[in-house]
């Protein structure tokens, strides 16, 4: 009852960001604000709500699937994406002397996992970006467009529109009183629709009615694909090494929507606390103190790959040895026989893109 007041007090004010925003696609569709078309090929991964629809598992779905050589061979690969949360500013290519502070924590997070294998930009005019990435690298074959939905200066070839299974679009409304960043029709832009986060053992009938939703705001010949997370054992800090009988843990998250996590979690060890922080949180050495300090006998410290990148450079050596500290990796992982579907889906529009 609580919600429903609130939405209806700041419903004036989201009707009027809705239509301001709508006037501005309104201008990008009829050309009157410039668009433009990568040269190379560009892949957009996004959503229509603010945070928390795992973009970044994906982004590192499509680089380990590209980079596999599996559809594609001899790919150049970079990521571009805002930096959401780094303490700079422009364009920058992620090296081993970057920090969260500069690069900001998703990029940080690929660029610890696969700096070697693609590069890493920032930058928060993606035209510009683009342009600089392939003035210093013209070997670059194929761009992954972060969170870039909204960005409609780029033009991409294939646009990725994801949408939380817990919290689907189809449910939401534009921001103040939703978590929208454009109205639902916006997702008619989107060449294929991946719901995220979704429970392995989904009924059909679950999935055709979730696909009914959907498809009252997109073409309706997009396909629509669904997918889970997949946990792995938690590495460590000092090794990353997976570590086994972990059985009472304290955890540690700076996500749009913990809920998820702690459900795993919770089921899967013992939570003694959960220290919740907002998405993108920049944690001090006061904060990574306070919870070692009260970290109950017995307990370790679990904590997800974006936070691991922020605590981890606040320890000391001998700390980062010492104390119980992990992290757990994610990745994504399609329903049923999806994963073969979504990449032939990949390679096809790949395909039409070099005709």
């Amino acid at each position: 009852m609580k919600r429903f007041i609130i939405k209806c007090i700041f419903l004036p004010l989201t009707i009027l960001y809705g239509l301001i925003i709508d006037f501005r696609n309104w201008l990008f569709d009829n050309q009157l604000l410039p668009s433009v078309r990568p040269s190379v090929y560009s892949i957009s991964i996004g959503n229509l709500t603010v945070g928390g629809t795992g973009k970044t598992p994906m982004v590192e779905f499509l680089i380990k699937r590209y980079r596999s050589g599996v559809y594609m061979n001899n790919e150049s690969i970079a990521t571009v994406s805002r930096g959401y949360g780094r303490k700079t500013s422009g364009f920058r290519i992620a090296t081993p002397n970057d920090t969260a502070a500069t690069i900001g924590d998703e990029p940080l997070q690929i660029y610890r996992k696969f700096g070697k294998q693609i590069r890493v930009c920032v930058g928060e005019r993606r035209v510009e970006a683009i342009r600089s990435l392939l003035t210093l690298h013209p070997e670059t074959t194929q761009i992954l467009l972060d969170d870039a939905f909204q960005h409609r200066a780029v033009r991409p070839h294939l646009s990725i529109l994801l949408t939380d299974y817990n919290r689907p679009f189809y449910k939401d409304y534009p921001f103040p009183a939703g978590r929208l960043r454009e109205r639902r029709k916006g997702a008619r832009r989107a060449d294929g629709v991946v719901v995220t986060k979704c429970p392995m053992n989904l009924w059909e009938t679950e999935r055709q009615r979730i696909e009914t939703h959907i498809r009252s705001y997109t073409e309706a010949d997009t396909p629509i694909f669904f997918a889970g997370l997949q946990y792995g054992e938690p590495l460590s800090f000092a090794s990353h090494e997976s570590v086994t009988g972990l059985e009472k843990v304290t955890l540690v998250s700076g996500l749009a929507n913990a809920d998820p996590l702690e459900q795993y979690v919770g089921q899967t060890y013992g939570i003694q606390r959960h220290y919740r922080f907002a998405d993108h949180y920049a944690y001090s050495r006061e904060d990574l103190v306070l919870i070692v300090n009260d970290l109950p006998p017995g307990s370790a410290i679990l904590t997800t790959e974006k936070d691991w990148v922020k605590l981890d450079a606040l320890l000391t050596e001998s700390e980062r040895t010492t104390w119980p500290l992990y992290y757990l990796p994610v990745s994504v992982q399609f329903l049923a026989n999806q994963e073969a579907e979504f990449l032939s889906f990949l390679h096809t529009h790949r395909r039409l893109a070099a005709t």
